[in-house]
């Protein structure tokens, strides 16, 4: 099947909309598919094997890079990438913005949409009803289901399979295979030997980077490792640390998706201390829908898992695999964090069944669900 796949995430980018356009279509490349992505803006000056390992891709997925006018919203975006997917011929459009999606269900094309949240702007909620009722073979792909029921009640629409399929984010398993036991990890990667507490992620508001703060203020034994972040951002927490004195907190920033494992490797505990609001990388709060890519790579990884008791997280989430702890509650978080760090049985069996948990959660398990039925598959 041809799959014309539309993003309005900016590629190259650290954002993880931007990471899971990438392996949602490496993964409709092993399905044996052919793939042509648009996106916006003009072409960056980047090597293909820089955006290899930028995205950790076993293979170079075809991108074209389409210029539009910011005052228009991507709208002029949309236009012209649903122009050049239908001229090359595309079995399915594949998209994200909700733009494209509408206009390419009212040209009579077979379309898939991802939502990952509720539609914005003005227009966004005309744009999903002309969507939902087309007289086209089409699907909405919401990540949780908290948002296909929020999406169901708002819009009055019965969404059952075929037409909506939860499709959570995912993991690309082939990146987390034979990863070193975390002393190993911590001495491939240099750094100290001792237990180690790891983040991954953007430092956006919502995220429990305060609270961390405070466990390691707690914990001085302990070593937290923060992964990720935007230089600006990066530079900001090492400053605040250094004037509240906090020594056990080691902040690496970005690390490319092929390395992104390793450093999960290192890790004894992996942290997800979301808030009951969560910043998103475009502003909002995700915190009722979303479904953070960590989640999966943390359990991949085959690390004990600490993380917020949010319903959204529930939805992939429970005490078999993962510490669960009341938002912002820093006492049960310490306690928590104690228990399990002085606890190795118990981390290995969170480890175990997180990893096994994991294999369910694949990219290309994901792909062949979003495509069964749909278009040629």
């Amino acid at each position: 099947m041809r799959i014309g796949v539309i993003s309005a995430s900016r590629i190259p980018s650290r954002a993880a909309n931007s990471i899971q356009v990438m392996k949602v279509c490496q993964a409709f490349l092993d399905l044996g598919h052919e793939v042509q992505l648009w996106v916006p803006g003009p072409k960056p000056e980047i090597s293909d094997a820089e955006l290899q390992a930028w995205y950790g891709l076993r293979q170079l997925i075809p991108i074209t890079w389409v210029l539009n006018i910011p005052a228009l919203r991507r709208y002029d975006f949309a236009w012209k990438a649903v122009n050049r997917a239908q001229s090359w011929g595309a079995d399915l459009i594949y998209c994200w913005p909700l733009q494209a999606a509408a206009l390419s269900a009212r040209r009579g094309l077979p379309t898939a949409l991802e939502v990952h949240d509720r539609p914005q702007g003005r227009l966004g909620p005309t744009l999903m009803k002309s969507f939902l009722n087309a007289g086209v073979e089409r699907r909405i792909l919401p990540i949780t289901r908290a948002m296909k029921d929020w999406l169901a009640v708002i819009y009055e629409v019965s969404l059952e399979e075929p037409l909506c399929v939860i499709a959570p984010m995912g993991v690309d398993l082939d990146q987390y295979v034979d990863l070193p036991e975390p002393p190993e990890a911590r001495d491939r990667l240099g750094l100290e030997e001792t237990v180690t507490v790891g983040y991954a992620g953007h430092l956006y508001e919502g995220r429990g980077l305060e609270l961390i703060v405070e466990l390691a203020r707690r914990n001085p034994e302990v070593k937290f490792l923060w992964i990720g972040g935007e230089p600006d951002s990066v530079e900001q927490w090492r400053n605040r640390l250094a004037e509240r004195g906090v020594e056990n907190i080691q902040l690496v920033g970005f690390i490319p998706n092929e390395r992104l494992p390793l450093y999960q490797a290192a890790c004894d505990i992996l942290l997800m201390p979301y808030e009951h609001q969560i910043a998103g990388s475009s502003g909002g709060d995700t915190a009722q829908f979303a479904s953070p890519m960590k989640a999966f790579e943390y359990m991949a990884s085959g690390r004990a898992i600490m993380a917020s008791e949010l319903p959204v997280l529930r939805e992939v989430l429970d005490e078999q695999v993962a510490v669960l702890v009341a938002p912002e509650d820093l006492e049960a978080w310490d306690q928590a964090l104690k228990d399990l760090s002085q606890d190795p049985t118990h981390r290995n069996q969170l480890a175990e069944a997180a990893k096994a948990l994991a294999v369910r959660y694949s990219w290309k398990i994901r792909a062949e669900r979003v495509l069964a039925g749909l278009g040629y598959d």
